[in-house]
This record gives structure tokens, C-alpha cells and sequence, in this order.
């Protein structure tokens, strides 16, 4: 009996790894997200190869994740920063969600070397507590666990044939 099923060549997360999927992408916007604007910044930070970090970068240029803005310094020629865009930054979550998963299930043995924080914009009623990425549905159910949740076709879904 043959049923229909989703194509997975057809998949936002195929997609989305094919931007961030390398491991240094996403290494290079954690950087971002803490405030590394230029290549020597994410060079010395990563300890990644200029040549590989030159194509990363370019990478997440051309994918609308990263943006390329130049800067001159007085005496120097221009050159360029690179700043996250609204695609950039909205990986936050992602790499809390990476974080999280990492300090529960490859943690050095004394513990997470990195925490995130709550730090509200005005820093009144500073908060300081860890954050961790909840999933919640468009209903507002929150806290759900992962066998709470499951993949059904979308708007966009195509599909093939299996036996």
C-alpha cells in the first residue's frame, strides 16, 4: 500500500541549515549577538581561519542574516563591520535552545561556563534570572513537552509517494 507523506527535500530546516547549518555560522553569531562587529573581533574570538571566517561571513551576508557596514578608521582605508540583521538576531533563541541542550547533555563537569541571563533594556527591577526557550502554541499553552507536539502538513507542504 502506498501513502502519501511530506516531502522532506521541501523543508524549512533543510533550508535553514543550509545558512547555519556549518558549524562555525552559528559560532559567528553568537559573537554578533555579544557585540563582535569586525573580522579581526570574530577572528580572535573563534580562532577560526581567515580565509574559512571570509566565506562564513559572506555566507551570512548573502543569506540576510548578517549585513556588511563600512567604517573607516582615521588614516586607514574602508573597510567593513558586520551587524546582524532582524533574521540575525531572531537566532537568539536558536542558540539559547542550542545552549540549554548543550549544558544538559555535554556540560563540562563543573558546570556551564556560559548563563543567559534576563537583563530588561532600562535595567530597572533587574531580574538576573537564567532564561531558557519554552515551546508554546498560537493559543498560549505554554511549557509543552516534547511529546506534546508533532508535525502536520502546511500551507506550503508538497508531497511524495512511499510504499
Amino acid at each position: 500500500m502506498e501513502m502519501r507523506r511530506i516531502d522532506p527535500a521541501n523543508c524549512s530546516v533543510a533550508r535553514a541549515l543550509s545558512v547555519v547549518g556549518e558549524r562555525w555560522s552559528l559560532l559567528i553569531v553568537r559573537e554578533a549577538l555579544d557585540g563582535a562587529r569586525r573580522f579581526g573581533e570574530f577572528h580572535s574570538r573563534l580562532g577560526i581561519a581567515r580565509n574559512l571566517l571570509a566565506t562564513r561571513l559572506e555566507t551570512l551576508v548573502a543569506a540576510g542574516v548578517m549585513r556588511r557596514v563600512p567604517y573607516r578608521e582615521p588614516g586607514d582605508r574602508q573597510r567593513f563591520a558586520y551587524e546582524l540583521t532582524e533574521q540575525g538576531r531572531a537566532l537568539r533563541p536558536t542558540l539559547v535552545a542550542l545552549l540549554e541542550w548543550g549544558d544538559t547533555y555535554l556540560a563540562d563537569p563543573q558546570g556551564p561556563s556560559v548563563i543567559v541571563r534576563h537583563r530588561p533594556v532600562d535595567d530597572a527591577g533587574f531580574c538576573d534570572e537564567p532564561v531558557k526557550v519554552v515551546l508554546e502554541c498560537a493559543a498560549g499553552h505554554s511549557h509543552l513537552a516534547p511529546e506534546d507536539v508533532c508535525r502536520t502538513p502546511g500551507p506550503g507542504a508538497r508531497f511524495v509517494e512511499s510504499s
